[in-house]
């Protein structure tokens, strides 16, 4: 039984966060949709007792607590009950997850349910699958849809390298970019055939868009002793990564130099080369690549949506070979 003062203070935030998130639906709406954008964020922790962040998947919400020991069981339904309610969204579609600091963040596709339900979002002329039941992370980052796009821009006639492709949305839109070939890898099957799935939702041929279900490190050792070559790369690694035979550990404070000088040795001249990381302390260590310059271009990959004041979503890095 929860505590009366305990109950009115969640009931109180509750209010809080609805009337927030509410005013930030009704702000962003009308303008995503002339974008066909259905995945935008509504909440990120504006409010500092209110731990949560609040995403928008065309009817679906999905509500994030960042977890903490003062956490109860009680706090994250109460939330999601009264955002249900001023949103008018079904309590079946109301996604609660908690999101814990540390490297329990690298267990990127650790299971919290078994339905394999997908469901079909639109970002822009492109769609992806998601899957809000059964994963903390649904199969879209949408606070890299502009870096997306970026790539889209200029992924024409070029070979492109997607490392850690989750389930392959940089890939479709540097195919659907005219990319002459792309190559995504990751060590994930449900990554690999989720991304197969994405690419087949997208009309996009298997021919010259092949996936890689390998550790990353694995795959450069592969790629070096081929003479594989790439005009154009994204690696966006998650911050900490373990495996069963504790082989391939990665921890991104440590390891990013070993990653990108395996990325590097596989470009061309002029090659270019975005590295992004949400890591919250994360600092880059980027001296001794052999590199001709490198940018940090973080204020244009982050969409309005996901400004925040209490935190940066993420950081990335355009680096030219």
């Amino acid at each position: 039984m929860l505590d009366p003062k305990l109950a009115a203070k969640y009931e109180n935030q509750a209010r809080m966060l609805a009337n927030k998130v509410k005013k930030t639906y009704n702000h962003l709406r009308k303008r995503f949709a002339r974008q066909n954008i259905d995945v935008f964020r509504l909440y990120d922790w504006d409010i500092p007792e209110i731990r949560a962040a609040v995403d928008w998947y065309a009817g679906h919400l999905v509500i994030a607590e960042y977890n903490r020991k003062q956490s109860t069981p009680e706090w994250l339904p109460m939330m999601g009950a009264a955002l249900a309610e001023i949103l008018d969204v079904p309590r079946e579609n109301v996604h609660l997850k908690e999101r814990r600091a540390g490297k329990q963040n690298g267990k990127r596709y650790e299971r919290i349910d078994t339905t394999n339900k997908k469901i079909i979002m639109s970002e822009r002329d492109l769609k992806f699958y998601v899957n809000p039941y059964d994963y903390i992370d649904t199969g879209l980052f949408s606070d890299h849809r502009n870096t997306r796009q970026m790539i889209r821009e200029i992924a024409g006639d070029k070979d492109f390298l997607n490392l850690y492709c989750y389930t392959g949305t940089f890939s479709c839109y540097g195919a659907k970019g005219g990319a002459r070939t792309t190559t995504s890898v990751d060590r994930s099957e449900t990554a690999i055939t989720w991304a197969r799935e994405n690419m087949d939702l997208n009309g996009i041929t298997e021919q010259g868009n092949t996936l890689i279900q390998a550790h990353t490190f694995d795959f450069l050792e592969q790629a070096k002793k081929e003479n594989l070559k790439f005009d154009l790369a994204v690696v966006d690694p998650p911050s900490y990564s373990t495996t069963r035979s504790r082989k391939a550990e990665f921890d991104i404070l440590q390891d990013h130099p070993k990653l990108l000088f395996g990325v590097v040795e596989l470009m061309r001249p002029e090659a270019l080369i975005f590295f992004s990381t949400n890591h919250q302390n994360f600092e880059p260590r980027m001296e001794t690549l052999a590199i001709s310059d490198v940018a940090e271009i973080t204020s244009l990959t982050i969409p309005e949506d996901y400004i925040s004041k209490k935190k940066t979503i993420h950081r990335c890095w355009k680096i030219i070979v």
